[in-house]
């Protein structure tokens, strides 16, 4: 499926075979949006702020009871140590100005302290003083302190001696406005604090010791208003970090993507019309919930996506979102795999939080063949995980919660392993996703080649591409398309037929080097051999099938290149490279032409170096054979009068071959393997010549082996000719 978030415009019909990628048209710019008086453009500060909002509140909502108990608490110990903290510097502000009134009112300027008086401590309150003692002067020395907080002593001139008071805040405020019509008002004299000469102020220092604990309520509460604010300070800074690094994680794990964040849309799906039907449905189903629901279909929402890896399930399940304009979360259902009673199971738990404060969603797991596995396992903590995603499967739907749709992706599907049935029941709906075929593999790839028109040589043939990509997904063509432009960047060329061969040959066989075999002169020729054996017997059946049409060979063997380039992928030294089949029925005679091509390479090295001197180099060739026969005899019932399966019976422990079936498999390898050798014995010559020219070249393509044959046997049939050999 060609599921990409390409904004471009999708191909709706398939290209020919030759693909000439056009120009794109030019882009007619949009109208800019027009927002109504209450909303803001993308991007704008409120949009910020709503996201962050939204992402705090789908963390709070996965927590456990215990954490947002204590975030609540927090929240509400920040304002209220604030308040506290305010409330005090304000009492002390307004103390400060009342000390400030009492110097505007007396209008006196200040003046050092008489130091010829004595000082006593003042009995009482100072207002009961001033009511009863003759005044002569009233000092008042200040000082501001922090936070606008003022302290204050007051000396009273009286009977030739300096009593001294330290008035409280209530006593402050009646002896500021008494001072505006009472007699000694005139007297008062202000003088700060940092004005008095040193032994005035080593007097206010004795006194400050007096009076350490009779300070005004204002003045003690000076390191409560200091410690209030910090610890506000503290908290807040404090909890602002903790939010910060939790929504960090939170962001790289469960967090909701918008339908706006989706590049692309259902309409840029190439071929595929079966898939888009599927999700039509879907779409429909969830529009029309209500007139669904008057026959009777009102379950959940529960859609379960299988198919191959790289065929699309995470595209269209984002393109579903975007489409039904609903928030996605994605999450990897191997996350749930954490070894731990209940971890997978309180994962599940966070996400349906979330999923239930969005109300409307899609919830798509990843990768979760494993929870489709049966269960009764060793593993609790997989029971576990399964348990709890039945139940939320089978209730997430109720009259108290909006429609949440559950999208589950595999990469297998029940034919290919056994699976739960009561999951499977789980799901309403299964879209059963699949390799693209020839004409939809042309289409994906012009489809790519598109995006990249300026670049392209015009007439492009995508016929070889095509066929070599049989069996391969979307994600493998555009990873092609994708290497052919970083070869053509780095060559500074067109993309062309030639680079997507090479591009292609480098993503489905790897990268390779001659280095590996080029001081391996036996070793080469050993590979040559074997490799000359699998296409001679592969060549021979084409020619006969083919009557002789060279042209028809050329278009209908499977074999590209054969190479002496060492592959560090599977640590050959050499390798052929094909196509891969479109036959999904295969004969009998099929299935031994398969067997024979598989035996040629070590059937050949017989040839050439007797027995002793095969390799193995044809393990895995044996492994296929072995196979390929096993399918044959014990699946198939071939070369037997029964027609049983007895493959069938793996499952329930009788995977062991049988002695017949041995026997049969044996006779026949060994009879399909006697008719190879003798084939390619007839054929040694043209093999010697053939390893020669590769051993030259290094590799060979199918139309150079080919025309090497020809010339071969026209050589031949002339050195026959003038030898009286043959007639003219």
């Amino acid at each position: 499926m060609a599921l990409t978030f390409d904004e471009s415009e999708s191909m709706k019909e398939l290209p020919d075979r030759s693909c000439t990628p056009q120009p794109e048209a030019a882009a007619v710019p949009d109208p800019s949006p027009a927002f109504s008086k209450g909303e803001r453009p993308p991007g704008s500060w409120w949009a910020a702020l709503c996201k962050a909002a939204s992402r705090l509140a789908d963390w709070f909502a996965i927590q456990s009871r215990g954490l947002q108990g204590v975030l609540l608490a927090l929240a509400l110990a920040i304002p209220a140590s604030g308040l506290y903290a305010l409330t005090l510097w304000q009492r002390q502000a307004e103390v400060a100005v009342e000390v400030a009134k009492m110097a505007a009112q007396s209008g006196a300027s200040s003046s050092p302290l008489d130091e010829r008086l004595p000082v006593v401590f003042g009995q009482g309150s100072l207002l009961g003083f001033l009511a009863q003692e003759p005044v002569d002067r009233i000092t008042v020395v200040y000082k501001p302190l922090l936070w606008n907080m003022s302290e204050r002593f007051v000396l009273v001139s009286s009977g030739g001696k300096r009593h001294a008071f330290y008035p409280s805040d209530m006593e402050t405020q009646i002896f500021t406005e008494r001072a505006v019509t009472a007699d000694w008002g005139a007297k008062l004299v202000f003088v700060p604090r940092s004005e008095l000469p040193a032994a005035s102020l080593a007097l206010i220092e004795r006194l400050d010791q007096r009076f350490a604990n009779a300070r005004p309520q204002s003045e003690k509460d000076a390191w409560k208003a200091g410690v209030s604010g910090l610890l506000s300070g503290a908290l807040t800074l404090g909890l602002i970090g903790f939010l910060f690094f939790q929504l960090r994680g939170q962001h790289k794990s469960l967090r909701f993507i918008e339908p706006a964040q989706v590049h692309g849309d259902l309409d840029d799906l190439v071929g595929m019309d079966d898939i888009k039907a599927e999700v039509a449905q879907i779409h429909d189903q969830y529009q029309r919930r209500a007139a669904y629901a008057e026959y009777g279909i009102d379950k959940p929402f529960n859609v379960m996506f299988s198919g191959p890896a790289g065929t699309g399930k995470t595209k269209l399940a984002s393109y579903l979102a975007k489409t039904l304009n609903l928030p996605i979360l994605f999450h990897s259902a191997v996350n749930l795999e954490t070894g731990y009673v209940g971890g997978g199971a309180g994962t599940l738990s966070r996400i349906v939080a979330m999923a239930q404060r969005r109300k409307r969603c899609i919830v798509f797991l990843d990768e979760a063949q494993d929870l489709f596995m049966k269960r009764g396992g060793h593993r609790k903590f997989d029971d576990d995980t399964q348990n709890m995603l039945l139940a939320v499967l089978d209730g997430v739907r109720t009259r108290r919660e909006a429609e949440i749709i559950w999208i589950v992706a595999s990469n297998f599907n029940s034919e290919q392993m056994p699976m739960d049935e009561a999951m499977l029941r789980r799901f309403q709906m299964k879209v059963d996703f699949r390799l693209p075929n020839r004409t939809e593999r042309e289409a994906i790839i012009g489809h790519y080649l598109s995006r990249r028109a300026g670049k392209v040589l015009p007439g492009l043939d995508l016929r070889q591409v095509v066929e070599i990509t049989e069996g391969r997904s979307p994600a493998d063509l555009e990873t092609i398309v994708n290497q052919a432009g970083i070869t053509a960047v780095q060559a500074g060329n067109m993309i062309g037929t030639d680079t997507l061969m090479q591009a292609a040959e480098r993503v489905l066989v790897g990268n390779v080097n001659t280095h590996t075999t080029q001081d391996r002169e036996h070793d080469r020729r050993v590979i040559a051999v074997h490799e000359w054996g699998h296409f001679l017997v592969d060549f021979e059946q084409e020619r006969a099938r083919c009557e002789g049409d060279w042209d028809r060979i050329l278009a209908e063997m499977k074999m590209i290149k054969i190479s002496l380039k060492a592959n560090p992928r599977n640590n050959a030294l050499g390798f052929v490279f094909h196509k891969q089949g479109t036959n999904l029925l295969r004969t009998k005679s099929d299935m031994e032409h398969d067997v024979r091509v598989l035996l040629g390479g070590m059937a050949n090295e017989e040839l050439f170096f007797g027995e002793e001197g095969t390799t193995n180099g044809a393990h895995n060739d044996i492994s296929r054979v072995t196979w390929l026969l096993h399918q044959a005899v014990a699946e198939l019932g071939m070369y037997r009068r029964t027609r049983l399966n007895f493959g069938a019976l793996a499952h329930d422990g009788g995977g062991q071959v049988d002695e017949e079936t041995r026997g049969i498999m044996e006779a026949q390898s060994e009879r399909l393997y006697d008719e190879t050798r003798e084939q390619l014995a007839r054929l040694k010559p043209l093999t010697e010549h053939l390893v020669g020219r590769l051993m030259a070249v290094g590799e060979m393509d199918l139309r150079e082996a080919l025309s090497e044959i020809r010339r071969f046997e026209q050589a031949c049939r002339g050195f026959d000719q003038r030898m009286g050999l043959l007639s003219a």
